[in-house]
């Protein structure tokens, strides 16, 4: 393995905690990575720091898969109205999976709609969580992949 253990173990690490904490920034952490060392293995830790970020962002899908059971959101979603538009979107999104599958790849590797964000729309619409996880690990592979290469030609190129 060419980048070590502890290497790997980190951006896994500050994949999960970027992922749950939004305060952590993984892509600033992977694009100083990228700047200071030679990254060997572009694609092994742009996966890791996926794989990392997609089980945070699991987490998130089940807390907006369960939020609709909390009161305080039923009491917001109760109204005719609300249930007819979350009826529409679920539909939607189980008669279209192509679609909100793209939207769900979309915003892992752009970023927008924030993923964060995403990730719990999903969990609310009952998107299904392995068509959510592989495309949002896709997503997020490539978009750290091209960060840490990026961070690495630029500090090659200015340095």
């Amino acid at each position: 393995m060419p980048d070590g253990f502890g290497d790997v173990l980190a951006v896994f690490g500050v994949g999960v905690l970027s992922a749950l904490v939004p305060l952590v920034n993984i892509e600033a952490y992977l694009g100083v990575r990228g700047a200071v060392a030679s990254v060997e293995s572009m694609w092994l830790l742009g996966f890791v720091a996926a794989l990392g970020q997609m089980i945070g962002k699991v987490v998130w899908y089940y807390l907006g898969a369960t939020s609709l059971n909390w009161a305080w959101v039923r009491k917001k979603v109760e109204t005719p109205k609300a249930q007819a538009r979350l009826e529409t979107w679920r539909r939607r999104t189980h008669d279209r999976p192509v679609v909100a599958g793209g939207l769900v790849f979309l915003s892992a590797f752009s970023g927008f709609p924030p993923f964060a964000i995403v990730a719990v729309v999903a969990g609310q619409l009952r998107m299904q969580v392995v068509l959510f996880f592989v495309l949002g690990l896709a997503g997020r592979w490539l978009r750290f992949a091209l960060v840490l290469g990026g961070a690495e030609w630029l500090s090659k190129t200015v340095g």
